[in-house]
């Protein structure tokens, strides 16, 4: 190791123990363990520019091991992106240092990690994303999508599911520009990995259709640099680089064990670190001046290859005046004026089930959105999400923007987020509702990373019928509007579904979860675009007085329309709202809330076919909710709906229920 290197690894090093003896808190090892392989990359190889992170040719760095977040602080601070301040409050409040990468909040950081292989999924999408965008706009002599995806795991990653699921799909698309570094330190939280993983990783990879590269010293940057060489030539595979590191290397006493892993070193550990990496003990966050012109001298070639790309952008701006602008339009998230105005979006004259409505309505949007990108996992046939005339997504079909998930639900949800923080695409991704379990975590940092991502969950309820229990979910659709930045839209017909379309690709900064239905359901005469203000009236009261409101959602709103006949020839005065998204609803402003549901009115009847958890406001202390608590059963749809009170009856019942005991109080 050159002397130049060595002490810009050690400062790696110790920025990140100082950083989290400071804060008392943190995960020192990995980047101790790990210092050269980042230092390696990011000095010799990664494309970025620390004067404009957002630049869309850089290449991108996941630090999917988002625990060994400080090697990642340290060299943005090194490169410029950081002040020294802020590796200084690390994990303290409003530092853009926290406690695992955030994308949100720090200069430089792709996406946010820390639950573990999310990152790694992550970076796959965005490999499929920059393999699609270069297949739409590079011509001959302008590369101007031309870049690597690299990803940074640890032995975590590689034990999580979903790593195997992303893995094994990236291996089928040969998505080639995708690098992945596995930090085999073989150490978790627990003491060794051979105490619950001992496959041979490598052999895994080769067997999903992966380079394998390995580098048995971490500390080598000439055997580090040979292997990002050999993988950046491969043509047709994505490469696993695995390097054996030793944790907390240079500590004494707690290298290469669990020590190093998830707690400051302490203080007199510190000291006998410094003493034997030849460390200065004093001042703490020490960077020598000469490391610090190493990476300005570094960032000055990282300056001018961005210049170069941006003389190659003008150039094929004036060549492909056309690409260009599609490029831009691509790039912008905005939705064209035109297209609300539609009228195929808003045509629907026989009953449809929604996730019908939602796969005509799909093949519209595509026309006005051609940067739309998805599929579902192996449920094209039951989601109705394929694109037609859009072409598959494969290895040998860039162009393709249809992607065949297979049955991957959580690494399907991490994909899309990639695809999505990658810029220039719109994806979308279904499967059945029940099915978010496996892939919640996904959706939860979506949400935390303002990605707007459309998720699309069809077989809505209990309704879903002879398929059982397994398949209808209960408490999901209150388990996704729990999660903050996500709205979630559960539409009654085809022109709702429209509505929720239009509200979902509109949000540049909030993912969108669609709720649609297996079962037909009729057009309703009264639903209109007004749904996009999440809750609306879709049939008044008939006489001055209101004795009743009935709110309902998706696949319920029929029911509760039929219920408000009965009720209006038994002499009742009920209103019928449509809350098609709770979130949007209480975006709107106090004047048009109170008159969709006036505070006045407290005879309130809520009514939706899932666990009744979170309908407590809208129901008030006079009203009652009508949901499901129990899981449903294998029998017709109507039927299991009728048994669990899901039916135009009960309602009514509830209904009479509800007026009497306000009249009588």
């Amino acid at each position: 190791m050159k002397s130049i290197d060595e002490l810009a690894v050690n400062t790696i090093r110790f920025l990140a123990v100082d950083a989290v003896q400071k804060a008392n808190s943190g995960h020192p090892g990995l980047p101790m363990g790990g210092a050269a392989i980042g230092y390696t990359l990011w000095t010799r190889f990664l494309k970025h520019s620390p004067e404009d992170p957002e630049w869309h040719n850089r290449d991108r760095y996941l630090m999917s091991a988002g625990h060994g977040c400080m090697l990642q602080y340290a060299l943005l601070h090194l490169f410029g992106y950081l002040p020294m301040e802020e590796l200084k409050n690390f994990r303290q409040w409003g530092s853009k240092t926290p406690g695992h990468p955030e994308y949100v909040d720090t200069p430089g950081v792709e996406t946010t990690t820390g639950p573990l292989g999310q990152g790694f999924a992550n970076a796959v999408g965005m490999a499929i994303a920059e393999r699609r965008l270069a297949a739409e706009f590079n011509r001959p002599g302008y590369p101007i999508i031309d870049h690597y995806i690299y990803t940074y795991a640890g032995d975590g990653c590689m034990m999580e599911g979903i790593t195997s699921e992303a893995a094994s799909l990236a291996g089928h698309l040969q998505l080639e520009k995708l690098i992945c570094f596995y930090d085999d330190n073989q150490i978790t939280i627990d003491g060794s990995t051979d105490l619950a993983f001992t496959e041979d990783t490598a052999k895994r990879f080769e067997g999903y259709g992966w380079q394998v590269l390995k580098v048995e010293d971490g500390n080598r940057i000439d055997l580090l640099t040979e292997a990002i060489n050999e993988a950046k030539q491969e043509t047709v595979r994505p490469t696993l680089i695995k390097v054996r590191t030793k944790i907390g290397y240079g500590s004494p006493n707690k290298q290469g064990t669990a020590e190093a892993h998830g707690a400051p070193l302490g203080e007199e550990e510190v000291k006998l670190t410094r003493k034997n990496l030849k460390w200065p003990e004093e001042p703490t966050f020490y960077v020598p001046q000469e490391v610090y012109d190493h990476f300005a001298d570094i960032g000055e070639g990282l300056d001018l290859g961005k210049k170069e790309w941006e003389k190659l952008f003008a150039d094929y701006r004036s060549e492909y005046p056309e690409l260009a602008d599609r490029w831009d339009r691509w790039f912008s998230k905005k939705v064209p004026d035109e297209l609300e105005n539609d009228e195929r979006l808003w045509q629907f004259d026989k009953p449809m089930a929604t996730r019908a409505a939602s796969g005509q309505i799909m093949q519209v949007l595509a026309e006005y959105i051609p940067n739309m990108i998805g599929g579902s996992a192996d449920l094209n046939a039951s989601t109705k999400t394929y694109l037609k005339g859009f072409g598959d997504f494969q290895a040998d079909n860039r162009s393709g923007s249809n992607i065949h998930f297979g049955v991957r639900e959580h690494a399907m949800g991490a994909i899309l987020t990639g695809l999505s923080l990658h810029r220039g695409l719109r994806p979308f991704g279904s499967t059945f509702l029940v099915f978010l379990d496996y892939m919640k975590p996904a959706v939860r940092l979506s949400s935390l990373m303002e990605a707007p991502v459309v998720f699309v969950y069809t077989h809505d309820s209990i309704g879903v019928g002879e398929d059982g229990p397994t398949h209808q979910p209960v408490e999901h659709i209150p388990n996704l509007r729990s999660i903050p930045n996500l709205q979630v839209l559960r539409p009654a017909d085809g022109v709702e579904t429209a509505a929720a379309w239009l509200c979902a690709l509109k949000c540049d900064r909030t993912p969108s979860a669609l709720i649609l239905s297996r079962q037909s359901l009729p057009q309703l005469p009264g639903s209109s675009r007004e749904a996009i203000n999440g809750a609306y009236i879709i049939s008044e009261e008939k006489e001055d007085r209101i004795d009743l409101i009935i709110i309902a959602t998706g696949s319920e709103v029929h029911l509760a329309l039929e219920a408000q006949e009965h009720l209006q020839e038994k002499g009742h005065s009920v209103r019928v709202v449509s809350m098609m998204c709770l979130e949007r609803f209480e975006d709107q402003d106090d004047a048009y809330r109170d008159k969709v549901l006036p505070e006045k009115v407290e005879a309130r009847l809520v009514v939706e076919a899932a666990h009744p958890m979170g309908w407590e406001k809208y129901a008030g202390p006079r009203g009652k909710i009508i949901g499901v608590t129990e899981f449903g059963a294998s029998a017709p749809g109507e039927v299991v709906m009728e048994k669990r009170g899901i039916c135009t009856e009960n309602i009514v019942r509830g209904a009479e229920e509800v007026i009497t005991a306000n009249r009588e109080s």
